[in-house]
């Protein structure tokens, strides 16, 4: 501070000196004990810190008539600050300052500024000029309770949200390279527009790690995709929910669960991925229950379901490749579905064809019982099963057969009667002749309504099912996206 002090006499009218301290109560100290000619101006924010790009305190910036930086003093080196008056003090006719030289250290180190300390320099970076975020700030009281306030204004699913604080989404918007105000879809039923940014936001308040966004923006994408037909799930009264499904190395890359629990709790790609793109189609969309989201009963589904394929442990081809995806291709496949998982429990078959028997029965009563050509369905099988059907020579298309051979049932016993009201109205049986109502009707409209991945435990002969909603125009069709 005296070296400075008497550098600032020198320049006096000639050149400007400007001290800035990073903390308040530091300034006032040095102005106490040292007295300087100058001010020291309050740096606290470190916003004029961080645009400088000051890493060490102190430093020394020397900015020459132009405006630039002609050079930077970090912590305190004796010979670069006589350095300085050789170049810059001397040439103006000015003395040298009147400085005992040799009662000061040769060399005296610096330590971090504040500005770059990870717990300072995310905001920082938020609040700098040309920040690439764009969407409305709200200011919270200093004394409102953060958390509550969000549920207040409706942008919870009902659990607590992680505060979208600008350090958090300019941090999150790091985990991809597309440019923050990319709108990425129009999102029904509102058609707000779903932008980078408005994803990163709805991200960090599911929980998401920046590396997972890639991943939701191509939820995204496909949610939107016409066939999926998102403005119908949620709309209708069915209680359907988007499942999502990811293949590829993104897998392991952020860690997913496809083993023990995958459907379940537990794991935090899994779970955030899936609660974010629900986030974004309430907080984006608008579908808010009891608003434009008119489930009956409602689905746990609707909070998250995400979950990756263990392709691994699948002898066939996982679910991307048979979509028409490269092996090495990270994909995410949405699938709409109204129930489950509903547990199949078989420990006692031998052969794939009963296996696949036991499934095909379970399978008979989804929707309902009469409920026939009308949806489509999610089968995981676990690895203990996939074990039968690999001893036995079964593939998914042998899988997908077998359960059509044994829902098949005559027309006539799919008629609404006092046993079971539902299934084909009794005016329309009335119509069609007696071999029509002879013949056999499998399940599913089509072998490819039933999707087959693999994944869940070694251990325990349960897998899964989770059947659909409408297929096809009337309803949903699954889409896929490749994760960039």
């Amino acid at each position: 501070m005296p070296a400075l002090a008497d550098l600032y006499r020198v320049l006096n009218g000639i050149a400007e000196v400007h001290v800035i301290g990073q903390n308040l109560s530091g300034n006032q100290l040095l102005a106490e004990d040292f007295d300087p000619p100058f001010s020291i101006l309050d740096d606290s924010a470190l916003q004029v810190s961080f645009g400088a790009n000051i890493e060490i305190v102190p430093s020394l910036v020397v900015v020459d008539a132009s405006g630039e930086t002609a050079r930077v003093l970090e912590g305190f080196v004796k010979q670069e600050w006589l350095q300085v008056i050789v170049d810059w003090v001397q040439p103006l006719g000015n003395p040298a300052p009147d400085l005992d030289w040799s009662s000061f250290p040769d060399w005296r180190p610096g330590c971090g500024s504040l500005s770059v300390d990870p717990a300072n320099e995310p905001r920082l970076r938020a609040l700098q000029e040309g920040s690439p975020m764009r969407a409305r700030q709200i200011s919270v009281g200093s004394q409102d309770d953060v958390a509550e306030f969000m549920f207040d204004q409706g942008f919870s699913d009902g659990l607590p949200l992680i505060p979208p604080t600008p350090e958090r989404v300019l941090t999150m918007l790091e985990g991809c390279s597309r440019d923050p105000q990319e709108v990425l879809a129009v999102m029904p039923p509102n058609m707000g527009e779903v932008t980078v940014e408005k994803a990163a936001i709805n991200a960090v308040m599911a929980g998401c790690r920046p590396e997972y966004l890639p991943v939701v923006i191509a939820a995204v994408e496909a949610v939107i995709d016409e066939a999926y037909n998102i403005h119908g799930v949620m709309a209708t009264t069915m209680g359907a929910s988007p499942v999502m499904v990811v293949n590829g190395p993104v897998r392991h890359t952020l860690g997913m669960n496809m083993g023990m629990g995958a459907l379940g709790q537990g794991n935090r790609a899994n779970a955030t991925i899936g609660r974010a793109l629900r986030l974004i189609i309430r907080n984006v969309g608008g579908a808010r229950p009891g608003e434009t989201e008119r489930s009956t009963l409602g689905n746990p589904m609707k909070f998250s379901l995400c979950f990756a394929e263990w392709e691994e442990r699948n002898p066939w081809s996982p679910l991307h490749v048979e979509r028409g995806f490269k092996p090495e291709d990270s994909v995410i496949t949405l699938f709409t579905m109204t129930s489950g998982p509903n547990l199949i429990v078989d420990q006692d078959s031998r052969s794939a064809a009963a296996l696949a028997g036991t499934l095909g029965q379970t399978m008979a009563s989804i929707f309902n019982a009469k409920a026939y050509l009308a949806t489509d369905c999610l089968l995981v099988i676990v690895p203990e099963h996939v074990n039968t059907f690999v001893r036995d020579g079964y593939d998914k298309a042998a899988i997908r057969q077998r359960i059509q051979e044994v829902t098949r049932r005559p027309l006539r016993e799919l008629i609404a009667d006092q046993l079971s009201g539902a299934g084909v109205k009794p005016e329309a049986a009335a119509k069609m002749d007696a071999e029509r109502l002879d013949t056999p009707v499998a399940k599913f409209k089509s072998d490819e309504d039933i999707h087959i991945v693999v994944a869940g435990g070694e251990a325990g002969k349960f897998s899964g099912l989770f059947h659909g909603w409408l297929t096809g125009e009337m309803g949903s069709v699954p889409v896929s996206r490749k994760i960039d």
